[in-house]
């Protein structure tokens, strides 16, 4: 298969969006772009679900996962469904956490997208290449350094026709779902433009002050809200992605993304429209506040 490559690299000292230095990306990060650029190529078909594009991305993820050391959750890391209209899977992994006692937590992100339309290969490189690649990049550092809580990582397919994969997963889980204390939703993260959304404080306000906390430093400046009636942000986005289904079990949820931008649902969402340092500032930032997510936890009532 040929795909585009970005070749790896160390990434220097960064600044925050407050203008102070922090140290280098983690090493983690040096396939962060590459990982965007396969899954944002041309080759992938749009990633429609049941597509020969679609088989090539979970293809992908497969090696990716069990490169980085995470294990499949149950007899295999595929798990089928079927959308109504065509066969679909989600891809599951886990890494365990230093507390086997701990309860999970669960990093979703939808790697379907728009297929092909009129001729035109619809990438979908911030919507969702972006939030797969960068769970790719936590789980390659959670591997190397754990959480307390094991980490679920569910890749979840036809997002874009009804949140159909996490809505199977929450039907079937792998887990039973009183052992998930919190599910972390990428979905779009790429386009900030300097600017990430954390979304769901409103409905368990103990997340707020933890996320507040852990942007203080960070290289993106973190706004949130979208998550409420009159709450800051303006529309709620409570039900927009595939933390919706997790919300709907009494799950808590975090959810980071962007305000749509011109090539939202286009096909001009390509890799090339991504700035690598808003990029790679707010994988840093989702990563820094999924560590103080999971220190937090035992404090935190649901």
């Amino acid at each position: 298969m040929a795909v585009a490559l970005v070749c790896a690299a160390v990434f220097p000292a960064h600044a925050t969006a407050q203008g102070a230095e922090v140290p280098p990306y983690p090493k983690s990060f040096d396939r962060l772009l590459r990982d965007l650029s396969v899954l944002a190529h041309d080759s992938m078909e749009g990633r429609a679900p049941g597509t020969p594009g679609s088989a090539r991305a979970r293809a992908f993820l497969i090696e990716s996962l069990e490169a980085a050391g995470a294990r499949p959750f149950g007899a295999g890391y595929e798990h089928s469904f079927n959308t109504g209209t065509t066969a679909a899977a989600n891809i599951i992994a886990v890494v365990p956490g230093r507390d086997a006692q701990r309860p999970y937590i669960v990093l979703t992100a939808h790697f379907d997208h728009l297929g092909v339309r009129g001729g035109e290969v619809f990438n979908g490189a911030d919507d969702n290449a972006s939030g797969v690649a960068a769970a790719l990049a936590i789980t390659r550092e959670v591997a190397s350094n754990p959480l307390e809580s094991p980490l679920v990582i569910a890749l979840v397919d036809a997002e874009e026709s009804g949140l159909r994969g996490s809505r199977a997963f929450i039907a079937g889980p792998p887990i039973p779902l009183e052992q998930i204390t919190l599910n972390v939703n990428l979905d779009m993260v790429s386009r900030t433009a300097g600017l990430l959304w954390a979304v769901g404080a409103h409905h368990m306000s103990a997340l707020r002050p933890v996320i507040a906390q852990a942007t203080v430093n960070a290289p993106v400046t973190v706004r949130q809200g979208h998550d409420g009636p009159g709450a800051a942000g303006g529309a709620d986005w409570t039900n927009s992605s595939d933390h919706a289904p997790f919300h709907q079990a009494g799950i808590p949820f975090v959810y980071f993304g962007v305000e749509d931008h011109p090539d939202y649902h286009q096909s001009t969402d390509d890799f090339e429209n991504v700035d690598p340092e808003e990029y790679l500032a707010s994988v840093w930032t989702i990563l820094t506040v999924l560590r103080a997510l999971d220190e937090a936890l035992p404090s935190l009532e649901r």
